[in-house]
């Protein structure tokens, strides 16, 4: 307990200098903002601003980042609330109850039980990541190449079972992202892989034109053919205070979204959007006011807001403590500590002691002020949605190409991602999610490094990834979640549960 203090005193050490602070709170503005705004969200948000990760320090860097994700909880609820408009996908649920809510005269309440149980919740999740870390560090530090690499498999198995849409289309995507991976110089023989004699592809495809393109630009294409609506809400916020009756439904409904939230961060393929969803049916069936879910529950709010929060930061622990993205937002962050030349896993800690510890201790602090920014400037935010997509989004594509552009000096990084936002636009409408191509473009190279390690250990002999304890049982769950999702009655039941 005293080296958690310790550490912990340390990362807030890190955390509060002047730059770490500008950056968080920076972050932090940012991530409300595309929070608010429809069809932006962090995955595209963080895509769109990688370049400008290398001017900066890797600490320095990867907290402003961090804000933008769950700044983007936070902001997604005042759109949702007062205008029926989630600007971020985990909103998308906030929307059933909490616009009921500003209806009925209660969107003070609304607001306030949202950005009372975000904070909350990120507390939580942050002693969570804070407590965990170190010790999930000891652990990782025993894992032998065998077993690295059935972890990593096991992700991307529960990444395609956790996916919209077709099992079989995101195992498609996987492992399209893996081979994708793969592409150049053969670290251990020297030779060119998959480079069909492009000399720019010698050094792989870089990750930052797929990101972008994919999640970035393809996302802007793809919301310019959806026409805009908002009905601006007529009444007035009101006061942000809860009834004594309301603060006594919501407070369970918390309790229960973070513990559902701090869970479902953890899991590959899961994260905010995910756990949001998860709390509300959970309250749907166990809160005390069910009855009252449809005409504005505020366990409805309570919950899911409760939930993404919590997800969004314990989903930070895999990446931390394993190397292991959990989701599309954790490959970005895995890619930006890349390209500062650090790689995620068990011996970051020790490397980097200021990046990890500082991290831990900017979420406490970027939800401090994400509390701060978000219920004063309720009025501010609204009015972001006045601005015309038509004059928001140029600006963003030209700062795009230049971001581009400046990684290498080299126009081919943005033939590149030009060619990655029209394959990310197909896969779009036929409904491939491109989340799980990303993280299989992260793991794929750690992957191969992994096998390849094993098998000159073992000497040729697969039977080490059985004879392991730890292998065998990351690859007897993969088996088992892939058999489970073969079964019609529970890929139903999952497609049902997604429906809704």
């Amino acid at each position: 307990m005293d080296l958690l203090i310790s550490n912990l005193g340390h990362g807030f050490g890190v955390a509060l200098s002047f730059q770490n602070l500008a950056f968080a709170l920076l972050g932090a503005l940012i991530g409300t903002a595309i929070g608010v705004l429809p069809g932006i969200g962090p995955v595209a948000t963080i895509s769109l601003l990688l370049p400008i990760t290398f001017g900066l320090p890797a600490t320095t860097a990867i907290i402003m980042l961090a804000g933008i994700y769950y700044g983007a909880q936070y902001g997604g609820s005042t759109t949702a609330i007062l205008l029926n408009l989630p600007g971020e996908v985990s909103s998308v649920v906030t929307t059933l109850e909490g616009y009921k809510m500003a209806r009925n005269g209660r969107a003070g309440a609304a607001l306030a039980t949202a950005a009372l149980g975000s904070f909350f919740a990120g507390t939580v999740a942050t002693i969570l990541v804070a407590a965990s870390g170190p010790v999930l560090t000891q652990v990782a530090l025993s894992f032998g190449p065998a077993d690295y690499f059935s972890l990593m498999l096991l992700g991307l198995i529960i990444a395609c079972v956790l996916a919209q849409g077709s099992i079989v289309k995101a195992i498609g995507m996987v492992v399209l992202g893996v081979a994708l991976g793969l592409v150049g110089t053969d670290v251990q023989t020297g030779q060119q892989r998959f480079t069909f004699g492009i000399p720019e592809l010698s050094d792989g495809l870089g990750f930052v034109p797929i990101a972008m393109g994919m999640f970035g630009i393809a996302e802007i294409v793809l919301n310019l053919e959806r026409p805009e609506s908002r009905s601006i809400l007529s009444t007035k916020v009101g006061q942000l205070w809860l009834t004594k009756e309301e603060f006594k439904r919501s407070t369970p409904a918390v309790l229960r979204g973070t513990l559902v939230g701090s869970f479902l961060g953890l899991l590959p393929g899961g994260g905010a959007s995910l756990a949001a969803f998860g709390s509300y049916m959970m309250e749907r069936k166990m809160s005390k006011g069910r009855a009252m879910f449809g005409n504005g529950a505020i366990e409805g709010v309570a919950g899911p807001e409760a939930a993404n929060n919590a997800a969004a930061q314990t989903s930070f622990i895999p990446l931390l403590t394993l190397g292991i993205p959990s989701n599309a937002v954790m490959a970005l962050m895995v890619g930006a500590l890349i390209i500062q030349g650090i790689q995620p896993g068990p011996r970051m800690v020790e490397a980097q002691p200021d990046l990890f510890w500082g991290l831990i201790a900017s979420m406490w602090i970027g939800n401090v002020m994400l509390l701060v920014i978000n219920l004063p400037m309720i009025g501010m935010w609204v009015k972001l949605l006045s601005v015309p997509y038509r004059f928001l989004y140029p600006s963003i594509l030209v700062f795009c190409c230049i971001g581009v552009y400046s990684l290498n000096n080299n126009a081919f990084d943005v033939y590149m991602t030009v060619l990655f936002t029209v394959f990310g636009y197909i896969c779009s409408k036929l409904k491939m999610e491109p989340a799980p191509l990303l993280i299989g473009f992260v793991l794929g190279p750690m992957m191969e490094e992994h096998l390849r390690r094993a098998m000159l250990l073992s000497r040729g002999d697969w039977s080490v990834f059985v004879q392991r304890p730890i292998s065998a049982t990351m690859l007897g769950i993969a088996l088992i979640a892939l058999l489970l999702m073969a079964m019609p009655n529970i890929r139903k039941g999952k497609e049902k549960a997604m429906a809704e």
